[in-house]
């Protein structure tokens, strides 16, 4: 949709919380959902993630613009221009209209968030009307077997899920959706990049009913932040860097209605846009985010410049040389860390420093 970033592909992804759990919990009232991508796929086979995907030509059609509200953004609040020295994120920033299509970025990759979520766990997040309005209630969506006839047509044609806000009268709750962040692949990941926006949605409710399609999505998982890195370091399900990072992020909130609160009067501020970038080490490998005294002034986003960050020093000499972090370390695919402590941006929040082995850096933290 993008030609200005032409080496990545714009995406979207859905952070859902919902609450209270199915069971107790402890340390949470609420839990997220994740997928488990097939082993087949040629992303990140095997990993849990959160519900996202490719954003389509669909998702930018100019016909959403008669299901959703008039309103300058159909209704969504503008987001405040960026502090000195900072500036909106591309993905964000690029004049949609100019591209050919009348409806803003910030509806169309809540719409392709939105649609992902159905096509991959079968949960539709809709309004009644035009809205915004409270979320449709699940006793008037469509039996199961209607539904599921329309969650195939959706996954082979993005077009039928405008379709199908049409047929019930609703439309996609894009203002329970709240702008939470934005990364980008890191060079080196291959021929596939994409730049993709993280959205939160708390649902005030039991987490709702998720099926996997057994094609993109082989398992549905709901779980707590902290119960989700216990089954990482057990082994017991792995993600990647991004989504542990955003887990430790969330494990600052213990309830759903602070979380909601939060996520809800920060999203106007923005995101910062962040690319990590790989420095190899001798035993492991650190991804650097911006911030970090050794990210780089002039990162390679492109991946043209060929420029490759390593070291014949261990990562414990890396961090005991270190005084300003802002870090993801990697020791093994089931061993990562999290070190932050510079002043996140935008009145976010850093996430909480945890470490999937015994290591202890902090003594700088």
């Amino acid at each position: 949709m993008n030609p200005q970033l032409r080496h990545w592909r714009e995406a979207a992804t859905l952070l859902l919380a919902a609450g209270p759990p199915r069971r107790p919990l402890g340390r949470s009232d609420y839990e997220l959902l994740l997928l488990r991508r097939s082993a087949r796929s040629g992303f990140m086979p095997g990993a849990h993630v959160f519900p996202g995907g490719l954003v389509e030509a669909a998702d930018f059609s100019a016909e959403w613009l008669a299901v959703l509200p008039a309103a300058p953004r159909c209704g969504l609040g503008a987001v405040k221009p960026p502090p000195p020295g900072g500036g909106r994120a591309p993905l964000f920033a690029t004049d949609r209209e100019r591209l050919g299509s009348p409806l803003p970025g910030e509806v169309a990759f809540r719409i392709c968030a939105l649609r992902e979520t159905f096509e991959e766990a079968g949960i539709l997040l809709l309004v009644p009307g035009r809205g915004p309005a409270p979320p449709l209630p699940a006793e008037r969506l469509p039996p199961a077997a209607e539904l599921g006839r329309w969650r195939r047509r959706v996954q082979e044609d993005p077009s039928c899920f405008l379709q199908l806000c049409r047929h019930l009268g609703c439309a996609p709750n894009i203002w329970a959706l709240h702008e939470w962040s934005n990364w980008l692949t890191p060079v080196g990941r291959g021929g596939r990049r994409y730049d993709t926006a993280f959205y939160l949605c708390c649902l005030e409710e039991r987490p709702p009913h998720g099926s996997q399609d057994d094609q993109e999505v082989t398992a549905v998982l709901w779980s707590s932040p902290p119960e989700a890195i216990e089954r990482f370091k057990s082994q017991e399900i792995w993600f990647p860097p991004p989504q542990f990072y955003e887990f430790c992020r969330l494990c600052n909130f213990s309830s759903l209605s602070e979380l909601h609160k939060f996520s809800s009067e920060r999203a106007l501020e923005g995101c910062e846009h962040w690319m990590p970038v790989m420095l190899t080490a001798s035993d492991g490998s650190i991804q650097l985010l911006p911030g970090d005294e050794l990210y780089p002034e002039d990162p390679d986003y492109t991946g043209e410049k060929k420029t490759i960050m390593s070291t014949d020093k261990k990562i414990e000499e890396l961090m005991k040389e270190g005084s300003i972090f802002h870090r993801i370390v990697i020791k093994t695919i089931y061993n990562y860390a999290v070190y932050v402590n510079i002043q996140a941006k935008y009145k976010h929040i850093n996430p909480v420093m945890i470490n999937c082995d015994s290591s202890d850096y902090n003594s700088k933290l």
